[in-house]
């Protein structure tokens, strides 16, 4: 049997991985406690992005094709994302198989955007339509997380509808894969969260190239 990724709830995937919510998980209590300062070009960029947002939203909610190119693309130029060692892939077809004694299954999905170095999964991204609510997109996300290289323990996700940000981190050192997820950043409503979201960005990637250097080694 093969099920599309957008058709999954949090508890299909409790049930068919054993994913379950880590509460202990503090890592989004702490991540930008020392966040560096952001430049004024980097500033001035998500202010443009705000502005182009808002602009384009008169009319009607952004579509998920409108959203990736005036939230998602900036964002990731502004963290970097685009220049050596990062490499940006969009539409990135994945499949999950499952076997029981009963059946076996496929789930199988297109991640909208994925971040890499190397052979190590930056940041896998799932874009909605502005008329959704963030949190429509976790489910699709961590679903693509639980497929990421498994020479990896933690892997990270960044769910948004053009309005509002959130990101996963996924942690498969145990039997029992575990999640955790950020607040909801306003991204456009809210100068602060804005420019939180920008350094999380940052600081994923240099989770990732952290724990690349430690694989290596």
């Amino acid at each position: 049997m093969i099920t599309n990724a957008s058709s999954l709830t949090r508890r299909n995937l409790h049930q068919t991985f054993g994913l379950r919510f880590d509460p202990s998980d503090y890592f989004f209590d702490e991540w930008l406690s020392n966040a560096p300062n952001l430049t004024e070009a980097e500033l001035q960029g998500l202010d443009r992005l705000t502005r182009n947002y808002t602009y384009l939203s008169q009319e009607e909610p952004p579509l998920e094709e409108i959203v990736k190119l005036v939230v998602v693309s900036p964002l990731l130029d502004l963290a970097g994302f685009y220049q050596f060692p990062f490499l940006v892939k969009a539409e990135v077809s994945t499949s999950i198989e499952v076997a029981d004694e009963a059946d076996a299954m496929a789930v199988q999905g297109r991640i909208d955007i994925l971040v890499i170095q190397d052979s190590f999964w930056i940041l896998a991204i799932e874009s909605k339509p502005a008329r959704l609510d963030v949190t429509a997109g976790i489910p699709q996300a961590l679903t693509y997380l639980l497929r990421a290289p498994k020479l990896q323990t933690s892997c990270y996700g960044m769910v948004t509808n053009g309005r509002e940000v959130l990101f996963l981190k996924c942690d498969r050192q145990q039997n029992v894969p575990q999640y955790t997820r950020s607040p909801t950043y306003r991204l456009i409503e809210n100068t602060a969260e804005r420019i939180q979201v920008l350094q999380g960005l940052k600081r994923i990637g240099a989770y990732i190239s952290d724990l690349r250097s430690e694989a290596i080694a």
